[in-house]
């Protein structure tokens, strides 16, 4: 395979990514809200390396004084 051809479909396949973590976002606010806390939790445990909780920190979202029925609509504006 072509250089240029590879670097291309990188771009794509990038661009595709981003794409689809802004829809999930916008679309699923709770949904991935979940996902980055099942994701940053096994991180931040006592004992993991603390690059490896700076990343579980960087990963966590930011604590919400939303109630647990919030569903993420940003109209009371506590939401992310």
């Amino acid at each position: 395979m072509d250089a240029g051809l590879f670097a291309q479909y990188v771009v794509i396949a990038i661009a595709v990514a981003v794409s689809a973590a802004v829809v999930a976002k916008k679309q699923f606010p709770g949904a991935v809200r979940r996902l980055r806390i099942a994701c940053a939790l096994p991180l931040v445990r006592e004992g993991r390396p603390a690059w490896l909780r700076r990343v579980g920190r960087a990963i966590a979202p930011v604590p919400s004084a939303a109630g647990p029925n919030c569903a993420g609509c940003d109209s009371c504006g506590s939401g992310d």
